[in-house]
């Protein structure tokens, strides 16, 4: 697998990258320091649209938070393409991933939420997208969404 590159990964498991989001407030969508790109939270956004909203638990189930959270990750890849000026094979480590699930009081799968979005970076970047990262629980996010996903990458 090491030797196809991210972009077949990519068509392989059947994911065309959207632009990448514009921010809604008063930040940037990724900054670079050094070496790094640390790529703002992501949302649920698909062709424009929030694609899933409310809270888990209640009105979004676990397998429907786990599908927010891989598109939160679809939409970190798209982030990395434009930090990395349109080419993928620039990233050398997905470094860190901050998850944060909007679940029900007492809601305790936020590492099952966020594991959509970790196996997609394993899946598309190997060995390179094995990551730290955190799995948090909130009582609300932005726009009403029930996940949003922040990562920090290395790049060359």
């Amino acid at each position: 697998m090491s030797a196809m590159s991210v972009e077949a990964r990519l068509q392989e498991l059947g994911i065309i990258l959207p632009a990448p989001a514009a921010p809604v407030a008063n930040y940037v969508p990724y900054i670079r320091a050094g070496n790094l790109i640390s790529i703002s939270g992501q949302i649920p956004i698909s062709d424009g649209a929030i694609a899933f909203s409310g809270t888990v638990g209640a009105e979004v189930s676990v397998e429907e938070a786990c599908a927010a959270a891989r598109l939160c990750a679809v939409n970190l890849i798209a982030q990395m393409k434009a930090a990395c000026d349109g080419d993928l094979e620039r990233v050398v480590r997905v470094v860190k991933l901050g998850g944060f699930v909007n679940g029900v009081n007492g809601f305790g799968q936020q590492p099952v939420v966020i594991n959509a979005a970790s196996d997609l970076m394993v899946d598309v970047f190997d060995d390179k997208g094995r990551h730290s990262r955190s799995a948090v629980g909130v009582n609300g996010l932005p726009l009403g969404v029930p996940v949003e996903i922040d990562a920090l990458v290395e790049i060359k």
